[in-house]
């Protein structure tokens, strides 16, 4: 029997877990017996920026509600891509808080300032636009929503892949206070505090939040270069506030406002990343763990985020609503990335990333019979700046005999859009519903980039190496740009603008209360840019287009079983594809090109099903499966391997019981997640993840009066190693030996998500 189990592969396994509740399903209703039949639960989202029912929206969509977070442990947004099929939400290299975001093979794997992410983050539809910051820890968290495919129309620019949506909790007018405080592996030392106070009753209520989460490093630096100082060892450690201020103010029963205020400042060490080749310059062997590095920088690094909205809804009548969202935005961060991870200055990379946004979004929402209707205006202008310096200190002193080498990146890329959107559903019988909508988009932007080389190491501010003092006369060209005044100099930004008609067009049919069918055509738009890394004045590379068709069936059995599944296919056009070589004249450049390669193409199937069997247990089943390639280009030197981030298939299955005792209510909860394999980045296969599974655990439990409240978890108990990040900066000859590449080292390089941890939480709620 083992031996024949063997043969299953574990997409196998997963479809045959997911025929067994719809089988477990059908025994009950032969059998009758429903007395213990708990229902399902009524779902609302605003995917379609209007509350409705999730089993209504003709929408591939997955919302996790603040009760499920709790009940499965989940205290950060990456968590959630264990919900929802074809989905990457992965902390990046070098950071906590920078995030990478697939979701049906699109996506954007640089978090370099400029580049347009393929995944749009929202936050109560606020729009982020780095992944600076994006991993998000819970605080105050009513649902996050997962919007798979292309957004175009409602939510416009970079959602080619999809959206993630960010809802936080309504004030309810009493006086709260939720106090929750927890501790765990790794010395885990969490406190949140959340509440809200009536400053008017009925009227005007403040809400607050604060969270101080603290956790000594997965790993450590063994070796720290002696010139940077006394530095701290921890390697993936966390040390981060949040904060928020929420001011609500409902002067009438048709119009609300809300000012709103978040602020997080993350402090945790640079990330170290792990040496898969011993180092052929200094001794630096291939750790031990997965988590320990060496750096010859200092670990410092900072994340610091900041933003502030506005948000009107005015009820004007029964059938009009006004909505009014405006937002400023603005973040910075200073960061240490040891490419080389040796505690030599082969390929160090200190950079400083400025971004600043605003936005303003005019909506209207209209209803009648038969007929409703979401357009709006939209307006937003963000300056995204940055500097690095790419430091090849021993190459400067072995090859050239001087006392370093620095060749400095520094620019910004700037950008200003426009749109106006309309949707409308039409009710063409009682049954049949078709939905038609557009967006037109205006884009301009306008960057410019410096770039240059010299013979010492320098680093963006002074002291940011101890005995480092930065020259105030180093000054490099300008090379992309525009010469203004025909002195042979680029002295002024270089300039684009694109504009995009993106449409979509459904078609619904309601067979009955508990089941919709649906199939729909929608496109997405991806900005051009500009290259931030430019060594020559290139023009921008082309937008990015996504024309996707889905089609799917949504249905409720019996108020006992949900199956939801879609089956879709996607055309990627003109992607935008960077390439990051030696030039091989001349080992102190870096080329940096990007462009536009013809695109790639993807076709699959997304299941999830929920089994409400009893009063007290719920199953929970998502499967997603995709087959994917990128289109043969000749433009590119470097062959095309596949979809970075983008596993053939993932899966999840997850169980919660619910126990009734004197002392209070119980859940245990547990879950198995698992990933196909799937490579780090799409020109090289030199860093490929084998496919792995993670199992998790917990029990949460709340006193019958509700104030007291914990849990206890655990998450990937077998401890699995998977890459979520890395950096490959070495070649193979033809023997399929290992040949240096930039800085004269074996350079590759790989980042890992969380090993086993537990973690216990216990609250208070006033």
């Amino acid at each position: 029997m083992k031996s024949a189990l063997r043969q299953y592969s574990p997409l196998a396994l997963a479809i045959a877990a997911g025929l067994s509740l719809a089988n477990a399903h059908a025994q009950t209703n032969e059998n009758e017996d429903t007395s213990t039949s708990k229902g399902l639960e009524r779902i609302e989202v605003t995917a379609r920026k209007t509350v409705e029912n999730l089993q209504q929206v003709p929408v591939a969509v997955t919302s996790v509600s603040a009760s499920d977070l709790a009940a499965a442990g989940v205290s950060v947004m990456t968590e959630v891509q264990q919900f929802s099929p074809n989905t990457t939400l992965q902390t990046s290299r070098g950071t906590n808080s920078t995030l990478t975001a697939f979701i049906r093979g699109v996506g954007q794997q640089d978090p370099l300032w400029g580049y347009e992410p393929g995944v749009g983050i929202y936050v109560d539809d606020v729009y982020m636009a780095r992944p600076q910051g994006a991993v998000l820890d819970l605080l105050d968290v009513q649902r996050i929503e997962v919007l798979r495919g292309p957004q175009g129309t409602l939510y416009g620019k970079n959602t080619i892949g999809g959206a993630v949506k960010y809802v936080t909790k309504n004030m309810s007018g009493d006086a709260e206070l939720t106090v929750k405080g927890t501790i765990g592996s790794y010395n885990q030392r969490d406190l949140k505090v959340t509440g809200q106070l009536p400053l008017i009753d009925d009227t005007l209520y403040l809400g607050f939040g604060h969270a101080i989460l603290k956790r000594d490093g997965f790993g450590e630096f063994i070796t720290i270069a002696d010139e940077v100082g006394d530095q701290d060892k921890e390697n993936y450690n966390k040390d981060l506030t949040a904060s928020r201020l929420t001011l609500e103010y409902r002067p009438s029963d048709n119009l609300f406002m809300r000012l709103a205020w978040d602020k997080t400042d993350d402090t945790s060490n640079a990330k170290g990343g792990y040496r898969l080749l011993p180092s052929i310059l200094i001794d630096a062997p291939v750790p031990d763990s997965v988590f320990d590095s060496y750096t010859s920088m200092p670990t410092d690094n900072e994340v610091e985020l900041e933003g502030i909205s506005l948000t009107i809804n005015w009820d004007v009548n029964d059938n009009l609503a006004l909505k009014y969202i405006g937002a400023s935005r603005e973040s910075y961060s200073d960061t240490n990335i040891d490419f080389d991870n040796t505690p030599l200055d082969i390929f160090d990379v200190p950079a400083i990333y400025d971004d600043e946004n605003t936005s303003h979004e005019l909506q209207a929402n209209y209803s009648e019979d038969g007929f409703t209707l979401v357009g709006g205006l939209y307006y937003y202008d963000s300056e995204s700046c940055g500097v690095f310096d790419a430091v090849l200190g021993y190459l400067g002193r072995a090859a050239y005999g001087v006392p370093g080498l620095t060749r400095e990146v520094s620019g910004c890329n700037n950008s200003e859009s426009y749109a106006i959107y309309a949707q409308s559903s039409i009710d063409l019988t009682e049954q049949l519903s078709l939905t038609v909508g557009a967006r037109y988009t205006k884009e301009k932007k306008d960057a410019w980039v410096n770039n240059g080389l010299w013979f010492d190491n320098v680093y963006p501010e002074s002291g940011w190496v101890p005995g480092y003092t930065r020259d105030p006369a180093i000054s490099f060209p300008q090379v992309l740009g525009v010469d203004t005044d025909g002195d042979g100099l680029l002295d002024a930004p270089k300039k684009a603008d694109w504009s995009r008609f993106t449409p979509r067009l459904g078609l619904e049919y309601q067979a009955d209360a508990d089941t919709l069918y649906f199939v729909s055509y929608g496109q997405g738009f991806k900005s051009g840019t500009f290259n931030p890394r430019a060594t020559v004045n290139e023009n921008a590379a082309n937008p990015e287009i996504v024309d996707s068709i889905e089609a799917g069936i949504k249905k409720d059995w019996n108020n006992q079983l949900r199956t939801n599944f879609t089956v879709f296919a996607i055309d990627h056009k003109d992607r935008q594809y960077i390439t990051v070589t030696p030039d091989p004249d001349d080992a102190t450049v870096l080329n940096q090109n990007l462009g536009n390669i013809k695109g790639s193409t993807a076709k699959g199937i997304e299941a999830e099903i929920t089994y409400a069997a009893t009063d007290n247990l719920t199953l929970d089943f998502a499967l997603g499966w995709m087959d994917s390639k990128i289109e043969n280009d000749d433009t590119v030197v470097t062959p095309l391997v596949g979809l970075s981030n983008t596993p053939d298939y993932t899966m999840n299955l997850a169980a919660n019981y619910l126990i009734e005792t004197n002392f209070g209510y119980f859940t245990l909860t547990g879950s198995y997640y698992y990933r196909d394999d799937y490579i780090l980045f799409e020109d090289s296969d030199m860093l490929s993840q084998d496919g792995y599974g993670m199992l998790n655990l917990g029990v949460s439990w709340e006193s019958e009066d509700g104030h007291w409240f914990g849990g206890l978890y655990g998450k990937n108990l077998t401890d699995e190693e998977y890459m979520v990040g890395g950096y490959n900066f070495v070649g193979i000859d033809g023997d399929g030996n290992y040949t240096p590449g930039l800085g004269g080292d074996q350079t590759l390089i790989a980042y890992y998500g969380d090993p086993r941890t537990f973690h216990l939480n216990i609250g208070y709620r006033f």
